[in-house]
């Protein structure tokens, strides 16, 4: 089968690769949709960040080359023996966080804190950008007649920014500011309107993101090569924000987000950084500022019914619409050249790439 392998820093090559072994407990999707992560383009640019290197992942075994994707949808196509939760045919997505179910945080029910944890699609164990893919049942989530494919690809991204909210102290009334508007800080401002934040500010220099963010919800954007953040936002807000979400991972935002906060304000911080910052703590502590940090999503034996399935629930009833979101849709051949190098351009105005899979492309 044809897949997008990641063998090193900017080096993701489309290979023909062995189709995974089934077992008893696991079942086949034939993929349809797979979207391109922030994560996998920090790898990209300037990995291996979290895929494993030099030594085995510890649940996986497996070192780099590994197959990419971890936002994927698809259909079922062959059932484990053991397998009775799911049947061939069904449209499903896939939580990827894999845990080891020892450690003491799987044993106090964190399973996404897992000392052993990882992803599908990162850590090993194949990958959504592939024709198809072998995973636990018990990480399969099934989608509603009303969720199409492409929109379980952004299952995952969404649950990503439900479980910051849930992290935050954002309430109905709540003032917000978000710094970056690339996918996972799109959907933190969807959902932050959603659960009633009354303003929704986002910081973004790229203009086309800034508009998409006016799409998801935000009631005032900022250019911050224009406009200080700290400034604008704290006079907008009387003094600044209760809650800022920083998802852009650089230290300018960090700072930014920080000083955009209300004394006794919070930050919660959900990107990954490629290289150590600089912070100056006594903006935290001066303020009794509270900084959160927020990854993933609830998995385990809620792998299906937590964050996941609230996501399915609000694609199929309509409260989150995810139409403004995704920029461009790709076949695998094209996923260096249209997919990472597009991504890691600065002067792209893409937000979220899919990749279909579904013609085998």
């Amino acid at each position: 089968m044809r897949a997008a392998v990641y063998h090193g820093r900017g080096d993701v090559r489309i290979e023909d690769r062995a189709e995974q072994a089934l077992e008893p407990d696991a079942v086949r999707i034939d993929v349809a949709t797979c979207g391109l992560c922030g994560s996998d383009v920090h790898e990209y640019a300037a990995g291996p960040l979290a895929i494993p290197e030099e030594h085995e992942h510890a649940l996986t075994g497996e070192t780099r080359p590994v197959t990419l994707g971890h936002e994927f949808s698809g259909t079922v196509s062959e059932i484990g023996a053991d397998v009775d939760t799911v049947a061939e045919g069904d449209r499903v997505t896939v939580n990827p966080a894999i845990w080891c179910g020892d450690c003491r945080y799987c044993q106090e029910g964190t399973y996404h804190r897992c000392r052993y944890g990882g992803s599908i699609g990162l850590s090993g164990g194949g990958g959504g950008l592939a024709e198809n893919v072998v995973v636990p049942a018990t990480q399969v989530v099934p989608l509603h007649d009303d969720v199409s494919l492409e929109q379980g690809a952004l299952v995952e991204p969404y649950s990503v920014a439900l479980h910051a909210i849930r992290r935050s102290n954002v309430r109905a009334g709540s003032t917000v500011a978000v710094f970056g508007a690339g996918p996972i800080g799109l959907c933190v401002t969807e959902l932050a309107a959603v659960a009633g934040a009354t303003d929704v500010f986002v910081s973004e220099p790229r203009a086309a993101r800034r508009e998409v963010a006016r799409e998801m919800g935000a009631t005032e954007v900022v250019d911050p090569a224009e406009t200080n953040p700290i400034k604008h936002i704290s006079a907008a807000a009387d003094g600044g924000v209760e809650v800022a979400f920083e998802v852009a991972g650089v230290e300018q935002t960090v700072m930014q987000s920080i000083r955009s906060t209300l004394k006794g304000g919070q930050v919660v911080l959900i990107s990954v950084f490629e290289d150590e910052i600089a912070v100056q703590p006594n903006y935290v502590m001066m303020a009794e500022r509270t900084i959160t940090g927020s990854i993933a999503y609830e998995t385990g034996p809620r792998a299906a019914s937590g964050e996941f399935g609230r996501v399915v629930e609000l694609l199929a009833d309509g409260t989150l619409d995810p139409s403004p979101l995704v920029s461009n849709t790709i076949p695998l051949a094209d996923v260096v050249e249209h997919g990472f190098e597009r991504l890691v351009d600065p002067e792209s105005e893409d937000t979220k790439i899919l990749v279909s899979l579904s013609d085998g492309a």
